[in-house]
């Protein structure tokens, strides 16, 4: 990455006050600038790092007054949102990294697979027979495209990624490594003294815009598509099992483990290590706090859940108050059995 402060300005619609032609390579903290660097200013509690950074470009709100002197190295560019105007800047700079364009000679691409435009392909990835890939879809090292998958344009898929065959993977999606789609649900009929497999004839569909993190697996449906819609969030090692649906925009944080035939709201928010049962509803917009535990189907729309078995927030936090003062009472009951039995004489008398 190279741009110039002029350049940041441009595509961020800030106000250049400074060097506008002072060229910057890379990002840093505030606290920790390096000349060549960008740095931002966010939280006034870090102000006292600007009057000192060595970073080349800082970007600031447009309210944002000096109380001193700033280095003279330091141009600044003033915008609405500090931050917002960041996470804009780090897209496009992941998105500079990211562009790349043709099929590596160690590859291999399926003569019956369809490639868009500007597709690139890295070493030891290899496209089965059927899949279509979509224009600007990137897939890294390693990665393995099983037959009939379709993944749309501008996706990215890293190092080390399965796709299992007949997966479909929307537009702007990005796959982490180690991820796996479509790998066998867990469905075994007892037959008394072990276990007959049932065979997992379903798929996975991915929608558009969601980002799926390493390590998290994704399993095939038994019958029908396990669904991941639009503008899903998943973190690392997280187990989604066969026939689950997760609603738009919904984001789930690591360790996560979801049981088969769980259908998730849209626009739900799911702490890390969360345990969910199978074959329940969880309503819309729903929060579930890390490390709970979900039995049974949530029919409240934006409710705040806690614990294991999960109870209201609310609940859980009066009942936790109790339950830290459980060695407290325990001693208190303990001192009263003793002045009873203290007592007991005088009053046998």
């Amino acid at each position: 990455m190279e741009f110039t402060a002029g350049d940041i300005a441009a595509l961020l619609k800030g106000e250049v006050s400074g060097d506008k032609e002072v060229k910057v390579t890379d990002i840093s903290k505030i606290e920790e600038g390096k000349p060549g660097t960008l740095t931002f200013l966010a939280n006034p509690k870090y102000e006292e790092h600007i009057y000192t950074t060595l970073a080349s470009i800082a970007l600031v709100n447009k309210d944002f007054v000096p109380e001193k002197n700033l280095p003279s190295s330091l141009t600044l560019i003033k915008v609405e949102d500090a931050y917002g105007s960041l996470a804009i800047l780090l897209a496009a700079y992941n998105k500079s990294k990211h562009d790349r364009v043709g099929i590596s000679d160690r590859a291999y691409v399926d003569p019956l697979a369809k490639l868009g435009e500007n597709v690139y392909i890295g070493p030891n990835a290899t496209i089965g027979p059927g899949c279509v890939i979509g224009d600007g879809v990137k897939i890294y090292a390693n990665a393995v495209i099983q037959d009939d998958c379709t993944i749309g344009a501008g996706t990215i898929i890293h190092s080390n990624a399965s796709i299992y065959h007949s997966t479909e993977i929307g537009k702007e999606c990005i796959i982490h490594s180690g991820v796996i789609i479509g790998g066998d649900g867990f469905g075994f009929a007892s037959r008394g003294s072990g276990y007959d497999k049932v065979p997992q004839i379903g798929k996975v569909i991915i929608e558009d815009f969601v980002e799926i993190g390493a390590g998290t697996c994704i399993d095939r449906a038994t019958i029908g598509a396990t669904i991941i819609k639009e503008g899903v969030k998943l973190d690392n090692l997280i187990q989604v099992a066969h026939n689950v649906v997760i609603g738009k925009n919904t984001v789930i944080a690591a360790q996560t483990g979801i049981a088969g035939s769980t259908k998730i709201g849209k626009n739900c928010m799911i702490g890390g290590q969360v345990g969910i049962i199978g074959h329940i509803t969880i309503a819309d917009e729903v929060k579930i706090a890390a490390q709970s535990g979900i039995g049974h189907s949530i029919e409240e729309v934006g409710a705040i859940v806690q614990g294991s078995p999960a109870i209201s927030n609310r609940d859980f936090k009066r009942a936790y108050v109790h339950f830290v003062k459980l060695p407290e009472l325990r001693d208190k009951v303990i001192a009263l059995e003793r002045t009873l039995k203290e007592l007991k004489p005088n009053y046998e008398r």
